[in-house]
């Protein structure tokens, strides 16, 4: 067998045939043709969007848009419009090669890889409305995120024409922008949530634990740890009493620091203060691992 890499297209050489097993395209142009010849012969796109550094998560959201999907997309890009801290755009992991080797044998049609420029060829202006889904929380902590997570997602949405697009609940507030972000621009895409993918000990999986120190990913287990037991609280104890409990357990860790806490309301995000006023209830909790920004979620009822 030989690999063989020609004008951005992956091939395998098996028995004297040239099979094509990945594209991969750096232009919006070259998306947008392969998805119309793709839509014309009837074909249903999956759509998973990244930031690359994939991991297990990652993975998963994909092997479930091959299962579901006629053709599956792939983006790799790391949106500057949603990070807040320049310097936490320029540490984020850029890992491309290991990327595409992770993709290639699953299947996937088709990785798009674009350059700023193409994403934004001019810059993009536009001011979402989230009717105080972006307000809290991660909204609260990281002002002008979720607005440039929207336009990153509804430019990405434009270009793949996706029928449906796959991302994590671990990020549980960016999912709900996202279906609030699709109702009002009217894509016809359908938004499927995929369920936490977490590591054996219990810890989300993030691109961001791989910048873990050893001391502070071992320290990092306490935060699922901590979710769990205060679902097990949560059936006798107040919300008040539930919050303070989880800050405090995970605040005793020396190399951890909450930063928020919050028992909201899963489907509009605002904060309860009685078990009895949502009928999903969340809590969702972001944590400092040394300067290692961590995010996690508990679904209570």
């Amino acid at each position: 067998m030989q690999g063989l890499f020609f004008e951005k297209y992956y091939f395998v050489t098996l028995s004297g045939n040239t099979i094509e097993t990945m594209i991969v395209v750096s232009t919006q142009l070259e998306v947008k043709q392969l998805v119309l010849e793709w839509q014309a012969k009837g074909h249903n796109i999956g759509f998973v969007p990244t930031m690359g550094a994939l991991h297990r998560g990652h993975l998963t959201l994909v092997e479930r848009a091959i299962i579901e999907n006629n053709k599956v997309v792939v983006s790799i890009f790391v949106n500057p419009t949603q990070f807040n801290d320049p310097k936490d755009l320029e540490k984020y992991p850029r890992t491309l090669e290991a990327d595409l080797a992770l993709l290639k044998p699953l299947g996937v049609d088709l990785v798009y890889t674009p350059t700023n420029n193409d994403i934004y060829p001019e810059p993009d202006t536009r001011v979402f409305d989230f009717k105080g889904l972006d307000k809290v929380m991660e909204g609260a902590h990281r002002p002008g995120h979720f607005n440039g997570v929207a336009q990153v997602v509804s430019r990405l949405f434009d270009i793949v024409m996706p029928t449906n697009a796959y991302f994590g609940e671990k990020d549980y507030q960016q999912l709900q922008i996202i279906l609030e972000m699709n109702r009002q621009l009217g894509f016809s895409t359908n938004i499927v949530p995929c369920e936490i993918i977490r590591e054996a000990d219990g810890l989300a999986m993030s691109s961001r634990n791989m910048r873990l120190s050893a001391e502070h990913r071992i320290a990092a287990i306490e935060i699922s740890r901590t979710l769990a037991a205060s679902k097990t609280m949560a059936k006798n104890h107040t919300i008040q009493e539930v919050e303070t409990y989880v800050v405090k357990t995970i605040n005793a860790i020396p190399l951890l620091r909450v930063e928020y806490f919050t028992i909201a309301n899963a489907i509009t995000l605002q904060p309860i203060t009685q078990w009895t006023n949502a009928p999903k209830t969340i809590g969702c909790i972001a944590v400092f691992a040394g300067d290692i920004r961590l995010i996690d979620n508990v679904i209570y009822n």
